[in-house]
């Protein structure tokens, strides 16, 4: 029954992405994140940077847009003590998004406006003035934003909210949750 199952799922997925419409979107950009807890001082975003592509599965109005990207994440800690310092903290990984969007416009225009969400994984490769062991290797979130299609460029933003603690032992550094704005631009290739 299991083997039958997943059978048909491939048989379906692969029906869906033989019907789609298919984009690859390699893109750059630039993210601003903080932490939600405040204790002792105030969390400030700092610009950080991504590199990665996705490829999108269009059927009409609706798409599917998996994505990978390396990204490097930077938040400013100034304390409200005078005895301690402020401290950037930059974190480094991968980060795999699932979008599901609609488009506005047609396939075939110019211009078109899209909306979309999904959730996203991000597994953590390297950090900078934090202790690497105190942060958990795998964080979960879920986004929603607005892209905009120009020709053959894309320009898209977004807001994430992270669904897990980044902390791992929160007795000892609890910073919260990330919250973070996503603005990257990129090409499209239609295959």
């Amino acid at each position: 029954m299991k083997r039958l199952f997943i059978s048909l799922l491939a048989l379906l997925c692969g029906t869906v992405v033989s019907r789609a419409q298919i984009v690859i979107k390699p893109a750059v950009g630039l993210n601003f994140t903080d932490f939600s807890k405040n204790e002792g001082g105030d969390f400030k975003a700092k610009v950080g940077w991504q590199l990665g592509g996705s490829v999108m599965f269009s059927m009409k109005k609706f798409y599917l847009d998996p994505g990978v990207f390396y990204i490097q994440k930077s938040t400013q800690f100034n304390s409200s003590s005078s005895s301690v310092e402020d401290v950037k903290f930059d974190i480094s990984g991968i980060r795999i998004p699932v979008s599901i969007g609609y488009n506005f416009g047609d396939e075939k225009s110019t211009v078109n406006a899209r909306i979309f969400g999904g959730g996203s994984a991000f597994i953590l490769t390297n950090t900078k003035n934090i202790d690497k062991d105190a942060i958990k290797n795998a964080q979960w979130g879920v986004y929603a934003g607005a892209g905009l299609d120009i020709s053959m460029f894309f320009l898209d933003a977004s807001y994430e909210w992270s669904l897990t603690n980044i902390s791992d032992n929160v007795s000892n550094v609890d910073v919260g949750k990330t919250r973070a704005i996503f603005i990257q631009a990129g090409i499209r290739i239609k295959l």
